[in-house]
């Protein structure tokens, strides 16, 4: 799989944007299918840093109720990228 298709996007929330700041830790958007060695090797095309670490895990949201019924909810998955304490990502 091609690293602009293993990541969807950089989640920019105040949570992640504290964790970059303090802990180098990143947080992607990322294919479901795509593995953690997937979205290591993606991060480190896409960026040019050297990732020391990878947690993934799934988001599933909340059902919705319709006319017809209840509809589930969609299931994301997100990545959170620890890199090298010498690298940075500028997303802006």
């Amino acid at each position: 799989m091609e690293a602009i298709h293993v990541i969807k996007t950089p989640l920019v929330t105040e949570k992640s944007t504290f964790s970059s700041n303090e802990h180098n830790r990143y947080a992607f958007l990322v294919a479901s299918e795509a593995t953690k060695t997937e979205i290591k090797k993606a991060i480190e095309s896409l960026y040019s840093v050297r990732v020391v670490g990878v947690s993934t895990n799934n988001r599933r949201s909340r059902d919705r109720r319709l006319r017809y019924g209840y509809v589930p909810g969609k299931v994301t998955k997100r990545a959170i990228v620890r890199i090298h304490p010498d690298d940075r990502i500028e997303l802006f």
